[in-house]
């Protein structure tokens, strides 16, 4: 098992839900931590949670559909932290729509945020990941980036296409070092689900802390066997569907 304290991890996505989560899990585990969302109000609350905790934490609000902002980050992640160590993509959006009622600007939208974001970030983070002794990108898909649902059109297309980027990413990178994984997780509890399927029992959805356990699994054991890709069910939902 790997030591994660005092590494470095940059989290999109941080201010709720899985990205809170995967954040207060890392803090926990001694990882000095750069935060991102759109809304500086809820990082700050997230902040005051993990400096509890005894981490080095900075505040990157940002909107990731902004082509220039991953580059912006990196450089405030190196220049504060010295380095990068951990990259978990996580930040989304998802807008519930018939693909005959999405707009042009609904699905750019999408794409920019869902997968551009993360290649660009992957893209910049590199150079400063080859420099760790145990550098990993996790990026959070969904049950979506393998199936399609009616009304998910334009998420599920950007999901399918990070699930394309990182199998390509993972397969480039192997030979420096650089673990790279995939969760695609099925109804978690988080705003999102609430909002694309209001018709879920709630209590019957996977945590944000579940998914948190995972992440923490695929970085500390760093041995030699390594997992691509890990799908992630409710429990209430069939095997194997």
């Amino acid at each position: 098992m790997v030591s994660l304290k005092g590494k470095t991890a940059l989290v999109t996505g941080a201010s709720r839900g899985i990205g809170r989560a995967i954040s207060l899990m890392l803090a926990r585990n001694g990882v000095n931590l750069a935060i991102n969302s759109t809304s500086v109000d809820n990082l700050r609350a997230v902040e005051k949670e993990l400096t509890m905790l005894g981490v080095d934490v900075l505040l990157c609000p940002a909107d990731l559909s902004h082509p220039d902002t991953p580059s912006t980050i990196i450089k405030q992640v190196v220049d504060r932290f010295g380095g990068l160590d951990i990259l978990i993509n996580n930040a989304g959006i998802a807008i519930p729509k018939p693909l005959s009622q999405t707009s042009a600007e609904e699905w750019d939208l999408h794409m920019a945020v869902n997968a551009r974001a993360p290649f660009l970030l992957c893209r910049e983070a590199i150079p400063y990941l080859r420099k760790s002794d145990a550098a990993s990108i996790i990026n959070i898909s969904s049950v979506v980036g393998r199936k399609g649902y009616v009304n998910q059109g334009a998420y599920t297309a950007s999901k399918h296409a990070l699930m394309g980027m990182t199998k390509v990413l993972a397969q480039e990178l192997h030979g420096d070092n650089i673990r790279v994984h995939v969760i695609a997780p099925g109804g978690v509890a988080t705003d999102m689900v609430g909002k694309m399927r209001p018709d879920l029992d709630t209590s019957m959805l996977i945590a944000p802390e579940e998914i948190a356990d995972i992440v923490e699994f695929l970085l500390v054991h760093r041995g030699n066997a390594a997992i691509d890709e890990i799908n992630v069910r409710r429990s209430s939902n069939n095997p194997w569907k």
